[in-house]
């Protein structure tokens, strides 16, 4: 009987050797006459461990990391495929702490399962919140995605719910799902990680989107830097069309959905939700006018339900075990868990998905292990490049939409960056508005030419000219940006800026009262 191998094939990780790691473990296994079966699983999101690889014994997985090729032949000789001991050895997969401190809901099945095999899909509970969606009315699928609390993951945080029932009740004879995969805030990688290693839960998802406002077509808007994922995109989508999950007559219900991944061409602006529509429609990527809402009018002027990656694929829990299950994890009005992603200077660089009120602290220091350098973590950025940087003062403040709109600050997409003592932040602010230069879609006038003057006032204050006259110009203009962009490109960009300026006031200059 051949002993199962799983090596990551999670881009990351095949960044960090893995595929070369999978054939030497193919190779060495062939020269000793040893039968294995790889399988090619997502990461476990502990990505300092990657290459990290897995064998399927009797009491569990067992874990290897992080593996180079060099130490295959000695995996071999200490007996990994049985679980022997090693220096790499980290012992049972589910009992490594940073994973057994989670709760994860979203991300089950990442690094467990086959990501294209439907059959391992299902054999893990995948499925079964469809099966119980073709059994109920629209308006209880909405219902319970409602009761689940379950909000926008993409950042804005809007109720589900609320968007799902306004697309279900604005009559029409096409609607539409869109799934807005175009993950470009610096830090984040959540998005990419389901679609790469539990693809099946991402398409469950947005059929069941479909079935509840009666939508027949949907299209993942996939960001063009994410090559791994759109081949294994395709493929879960060509195995769950065959095994009648997708398309006509879906399990013989009479329902159907059709579903296809469309490229975009790398502009951040892309992700705002109607610059997304118009990009998906052919035309040049610019934001939209609002009313009218996406939920009434949006693709091709028709009702249209843009939901984020991790939204959707939070929908087949909540419709297999019911909203009430889903309500009873977070804190506040933040209900079910967030995939936080930590990235910058942290020793345990990964992927952790917990219930909503943990600190940010115990995220920096329980999971993310402190700083790499081994010096004070003095800032973090939290939410993509447009979300403020806080000051170790804030790092108490718990992972709560609500509690950090208290802070003027933003979760959004659960990216967490760590900066330590070394860190510039005028120089940090003067890249916010550069990256606000380059990836303005130009529409309104605050965010194309503020952002421009932005620029060029941030390089007279690192350059410390005019302090005096340029900080109150500063200030002046991000208030201009704030309240008069047309979306949250420009409108937030002063974000980063002031709060860097407000809690580090020191690197721009200005002398302690």
């Amino acid at each position: 009987m051949s002993i199962t191998v799983y090596v990551p094939c999670d881009s990351s990780a095949v960044s960090l050797g893995a595929n070369r790691v999978a054939n030497a473990i193919t190779q060495e296994a062939e020269k000793r006459g040893v039968e294995i079966n790889v399988v090619r699983n997502g990461s476990r999101g502990m990505y300092w461990l990657e290459p990290m690889v897995e064998v399927a014994t009797d009491n569990g997985r067992i874990a290897y990391g992080a593996v180079k090729t060099g130490d295959v032949a000695s995996l071999f000789d200490a007996n990994f495929l049985n679980g022997g001991t090693h220096a790499l050895n980290l012992g049972l997969t589910e009992e490594i702490p940073y994973l057994k401190k989670q709760q994860r809901l979203t991300f089950a099945r990442v690094g467990i399962t086959d990501p294209v095999s439907v059959e391992d899909y299902v054999a893990h509970d995948g499925y079964r919140g469809l099966k119980n969606a073709l059994s109920y009315s629209q308006a209880e699928i909405v219902k319970h995605v409602s009761d689940s609390g379950l909000r926008g993951r993409g950042g804005a945080a809007f109720p589900t719910g609320i968007k799902w029932n306004t697309v279900l009740n604005t009559p029409s004879e096409q609607k539409y799902i869109i799934c807005n995969a175009d993950e470009g805030d610096s830090g984040t990688f959540s998005d990419r990680m389901i679609m790469e290693g539990d693809p099946l839960v991402l398409i469950e998802g947005m059929t069941i989107a479909g079935l509840a406002v009666g939508a027949t077509q949907g299209y993942i808007y996939l960001r063009i830097e994410y090559p791994h994922a759109l081949e294994i995109l395709n493929a879960a989508i060509a195995n769950a069309t065959a095994a009648n999950y997708l398309g006509e007559n879906i399990q013989g219900s009479g329902k159907t959905f059709h579903l296809e991944v469309r490229q975009g061409a790398g502009a951040y602006v892309c992700g705002e939700e109607t610059a997304l529509m118009e990009s998906l429609e052919g035309k040049r990527g610019l934001v939209r006018f609002k009313p009218p809402l996406p939920a009434i009018s949006g693709l091709f002027g028709k009702p249209t339900v843009v939901n984020n990656v991790i939204s959707l694929a939070s929908v087949p829990v909540i419709l297999d075990k019911g909203g009430e299950f889903y309500r009873d994890f977070g804190m506040g009005r933040s209900r079910g868990t967030l995939p936080l992603q930590l990235a910058g200077n942290l020793k345990h660089a990964g992927l952790v998905e917990l219930a909503f009120g943990a600190t940010l602290r115990e995220v920096l220091y329980d999971f993310g292990g402190g700083s790499a350098t081994g010096k004070p973590i003095r800032a973090v950025q939290v939410g993509g490049p447009l979300g403020s940087y806080l000051p170790e003062s804030q790092f108490d403040t718990p992972l709560d939409y609500e509690a950090f709109a208290a802070i003027w600050a933003v979760l959004g997409h659960g990216g967490i960056v760590a900066f330590d003592e070394t860190v510039d932040m005028a120089q940090m602010a003067k890249y916010s508005m550069e990256f606000c230069v380059e990836e303005s879609c130009g529409k309104c006038t605050p965010c194309r030419i503020g952002s421009t003057r932005g620029y060029e006032v941030m390089d007279e204050i690192v350059n410390k000219r005019d302090l005096d006259k340029n900080i109150p110009l500063l200030r002046s203009l991000c208030d201009t940006m704030l309240n008069g962009s047309l979306c949250a490109m420009g409108g937030m960009t002063p974000y980063p800026v002031l709060s860097a300026l407000n809690h580090f006031p020191e690197d721009f200059g200005i002398k302690a009262a």
